[in-house]
């Protein structure tokens, strides 16, 4: 039913810490607290910190066209930064895009995304700021930002300014098939075939989008813990990366030009529940895992969990947790 590491987390006080099944089903090395599992879309909120640090730093500015860090990109029109961050962009779906045009025996990287949207320009989905419409493009393209910033890989920008300051020493990018290198501890991810039994998604050869894409940063592609999460957890509640003006970007919602609200900030979503006070909270999903962290802003709780199998649904046991530990 289940096969990961959770954490619930009170007032930063671990108050339960478990982990369920196994790392690797073929030397049934079981998981343990310092188990790394790839984040898939809860990456999101580092690629986002990387973009306010820079802005602190002066370097670039929210409301900045993208086409002044990436001019090829200028026939998109005036989407902003910001736009990237709360996904209001408007921006095509790249993995779309390489599905049908990509050369499958070649592992993309985020300049490849780039060069293929301007080969066929696919027309936008949207007007920058007219709907939210959750993109995975545009956080790519971020990471491409930061690289052209600060002149760092986007997995060095983060280790220096948020991983290492954070002591998180579990915490990086991972790119494992472009970028093979040894791992101890590390959780990999399966998936269930036809018959039900657990495989990896490197068994369905390179014409599958686990392989090709294995090279594009920023969207996914951070490991970590769940004790690396909380550490992450703690600091946002502490001025050690970033203020209370940067907090109010990141953990509030933003509005659509006709005043929907996105129920997004800068790399979380945005919950606000009677029972509960003002929850962010972000998921991800990636052949193999699937992730998720929440954090009780008014209440200072914290839920996080980490599975490296994908099928399993938390939903129904989130709302028990949620229960459990306001009882």
């Amino acid at each position: 039913m289940f096969n990961g590491n959770v954490l619930i987390a009170d007032q930063g006080k671990i108050t339960f810490e478990k982990n369920y099944g196994l790392a690797n089903e073929e030397t049934g090395q079981k998981l343990d607290n310092n188990t790394v599992f790839e984040l898939a879309s809860i990456s999101k909120q580092f690629t986002a910190m990387g973009i306010v640090l820079l802005e602190k730093q002066g370097k670039l500015k929210y409301d900045d066209n993208i086409s002044k860090y990436i001019p090829e990109l200028s026939f998109y029109g005036n989407i902003s930064i910001r736009n990237l961050l709360n996904h209001t962009n408007g921006l095509p779906d790249y993995i779309k895009i390489f599905e049908e045009k990509w050369d499958k025996t070649k592992i993309a990287t985020n300049q490849d995304i780039v060069n293929l949207l301007v080969q066929y320009q696919p027309k936008p989905v949207f007007q920058p700021g007219e709907k939210y419409e959750y993109s995975d493009t545009g956080y790519t393209v971020l990471a491409l930002i930061i690289e052209k910033v600060s002149g760092k890989t986007f997995g060095q920008f983060l280790k220096e300014s948020i991983f290492k300051p954070l002591k998180m020493e579990n915490t990086f990018v991972y790119r494992r098939r472009f970028e093979t290198k040894e791992i101890k501890n590390y959780a990999l991810g399966y998936i269930t075939d036809s018959s039900g039994h657990k495989i990896l998604p490197d068994s369905l050869g390179k014409e599958f989008y686990t392989y090709y894409l294995d090279g594009i940063v920023g969207d996914g592609t951070v490991n970590s813990t769940t004790e690396d999460l909380l550490k992450w957890d703690r600091a946002l509640y502490t001025d050690k990366l970033i203020n209370s003006r940067d907090k109010e970007l990141i953990f509030n919602s933003v509005k659509t030009k006709n005043g929907e609200e996105t129920q997004y900030g800068f790399g979380w979503f945005i919950g606000n529940s009677k029972k509960y006070g003002k929850i962010v909270y972000h998921s991800g999903g990636w052949p193999g895992y699937s992730t998720f962290i929440e954090r009780h802003l008014d209440n200072d709780k914290t839920i996080i969990i980490l599975q490296n199998t994908s099928d399993t649904k938390i939903n129904a046991a989130l709302q028990q947790v949620r229960m459990i530990m306001y009882h």
